[in-house]
């Protein structure tokens, strides 16, 4: 039986509810917490559910007032990722400000051994090293999310789902009556419904500018660079009578440039704010692999790891690379790291300084 104190993160869904479950029948003493992060009538019901959940499994509910912390963190980088043009990506920010941040400052405070989630990853501890490690289920893993949590976190932090596949999650969650806690999930959290622009438009009016090609010929009107992202083909306000893709967002010059599919492929990528598992940027010839969105796959890649940032080069072209988004770096099961994409372009990797790490 494990012994030690445990502050499970509830979200009021199926897969935080079992983790807690887990928890308990390993011996652990469970306390529930849910995060109020976003006033709607959808998180008041996942916090309901989640307090549902604790007087199941007959273990303290507790809830963690995070409004502002939530809107500096994660909703203020959102509108403001996307007013620079770029495309950000709010679940890595969350996790890294609130969910490993935030709340893993607060759950340690009041004397827990151990702060908990029901994210689908795994963490392995080896000679007093801990790696951050891909969930058995690989349509589930989530460690694409996570690449920014460091060693000192990682000793406090567990993921009972890591070891499970969805399919028997849900089972144990009919047959232990937690099923109640399913709900649909959502992209982003704080915006119903997709409509990203209505919401952006709460907090800024779009400047009408320019869409063009990528020759610089004028092709039409936009109404503000934050409605668009690199890769997008629908919604774009024109009949051109051919297939057209933002390739390229100019906010410096209030510009959307659209390119046929054929421009939206690029092979080196610049990163910024590295962060690295093991606390430092791995050195040498390795398997590695690289992944620029969370639902992509992982492909071959060759890192040249500097000071300030990473220059990636993929052995193929890579489709709609978008800058803000995260690109993660694995060796095998195991993530090493990740940046945030900075740029991208069609070009040869830089042979001088740093240490080359060639994925196959």
């Amino acid at each position: 039986m494990a012994e030690g104190r445990v502050a499970i993160a509830l979200s009021g869904g199926e897969d935080s509810s079992v983790a807690a479950l887990l928890l308990k029948r390993a011996g652990y003493e469970v306390t529930g917490i849910y995060l109020r992060l976003w006033d709607s009538v959808h998180s008041w019901q996942q916090e309901y559910q989640a307090e549902r959940v604790c007087h199941i499994l007959d273990i303290p509910f507790h809830v963690v007032v995070l409004h502002e912390e939530f809107r500096r963190y994660v909703v203020d980088y959102f509108c403001w990722e996307y007013r620079q043009g770029r495309t950000p990506n709010p679940c890595i920010a969350c996790n890294q400000h609130i969910k490993f941040g935030c709340l893993f400052r607060h759950a340690l405070s009041l004397g827990v051994d151990y702060l908990a989630t029901g994210h689908y990853a795994r963490i392995e501890c080896s000679s007093g090293n801990y790696f951050l490690l891909k969930a058995v289920d690989a349509s589930k893993d989530q460690s694409y999310f996570l690449y920014t949590l460091s060693q000192e976190k990682l000793r406090h932090i567990l993921f009972p789902l890591g070891s499970y596949t969805k399919t028997v999650v849900n089972q144990i969650a009919r047959q232990e009556g937690l099923s109640l806690a399913s709900r649909p999930s959502q992209d982003v959290c704080f915006i119903s419904q997709k409509n990203y622009r209505a919401f952006l438009e709460q907090y800024f009016s779009g400047m009408p500018g320019e869409i063009t090609d990528t020759g610089g010929r004028l092709l039409g009107q936009h109404q503000g660079v934050v409605s668009y992202t690199v890769g997008q083909r629908h919604g774009l306000g024109l009949a051109l009578g051919r297939a057209l893709y933002v390739v390229r967002i100019e906010p410096e010059n209030n510009r959307v440039v659209l390119g046929g599919k054929e421009e939206l492929y690029g092979q080196e990528v610049i990163a910024r704010d590295l962060r690295w598992v093991g606390g430092e940027a791995p050195l040498g010839d390795g398997n590695v692999t690289a992944r620029i969105r969370y639902r992509g796959r992982e492909v071959a890649a060759t890192l040249l790891s500097g000071q300030d940032c990473a220059h990636i080069w993929f052995l193929q072209p890579q489709r709609a690379i978008a800058s803000g988004q995260a690109i993660v770096f694995y060796s095998g099961d195991r993530v090493l790291g990740g940046g945030i994409i900075d740029s991208s372009r069609p070009a040869a990797p830089h042979s001088k300084g740093g240490a080359y790490v060639t994925a196959t």
